[in-house]
């Protein structure tokens, strides 16, 4: 078995990246094959915990920009993130992964509520652990959410799944001769006003060091070579 450079990672996954080819839901093919990633890092030894975005069922500040009220968008779209995280469980589990939903909202029927500690405790014994409702609170993005859990339970690595393999200069859908960037620092993301999370988020991970890695989730077998210790897409870090 190949050693693996780091063993506790926090993955977040946009909730648009459940859709598909679909223009809503969950499509369950795509969660199967996501899944599939997950359990084959798990099994390699790796400690992983997800955050799961709510865009594909809700995203708060689109309905507040139609006229609701803002706390009440965002509260839906956290429940959102809920529905998503039991979906990605019931994938993983009828894989034969252990998971375990946390949830930082009370709702104790369908998941339990987020303990920093019990959380850490989950990892340490192999399941596979979904930080679901962001950090409870409104006016914060799941991006946000991400950073703050991968802090909370000392993950090695934020890694953020996007639809492109890494972070260019420029929008590589408009410009052919956008430069992808292997490895950047925070300093240099700020000074070319990268958009690689959003502000809140982007100031938590520089504040306390914390690797990010954007990548392509498309390949197969990428979560793994990451593990690895793979260069792929773009690695954001504290120092150059």
């Amino acid at each position: 078995m190949t050693q693996l450079a780091v063993r506790r990672v926090l993955l977040k996954l946009s909730g648009e990246a459940l859709m598909g080819d679909e223009d809503y839901g969950i499509d369950p093919k795509v969660i199967g094959r996501l899944a599939d990633e997950v359990m084959e890092a798990r099994e390699a030894g790796a400690e992983i915990a997800l955050v799961i975005g709510g865009g594909n069922i809700f995203r708060g500040a689109g309905l507040a920009a139609g006229g609701m009220d803002r706390v009440t968008g965002d509260q839906m779209g956290m429940l959102a993130t809920v529905i998503n995280a039991l979906a990605m469980q019931d994938a993983l589990e009828k894989r034969g992964g252990r998971c375990r939903v946390m949830s930082a909202l009370k709702i104790n029927d369908v998941c339990e509520d987020y303990i920093r500690r019990r959380a850490v405790r989950h990892l340490e014994k192999g399941r596979i652990t979904i930080f679901a409702a962001g950090t409870g609170n409104p006016f914060f993005t799941t991006d946000s959410g991400a950073a703050l859990r991968a802090i909370e339970i000392g993950a090695d690595l934020l890694l953020k799944a996007t639809k492109v393999d890494g972070v260019y200069d420029k929008d590589p859908k408009k410009h052919k001769d956008a430069v992808r960037f292997d490895s950047l620092t925070y300093d240099e993301v700020i000074t070319r006003d990268l958009q690689v999370m959003d502000t809140a988020a982007f100031a938590l991970a520089r504040d306390s060091d914390l690797p990010l890695r954007i990548f392509d989730m498309s390949s197969p077998g990428v979560l793994l070579r990451i593990l690895r210790g793979e260069n792929i897409g773009t690695l954001v870090r504290g120092r150059g």
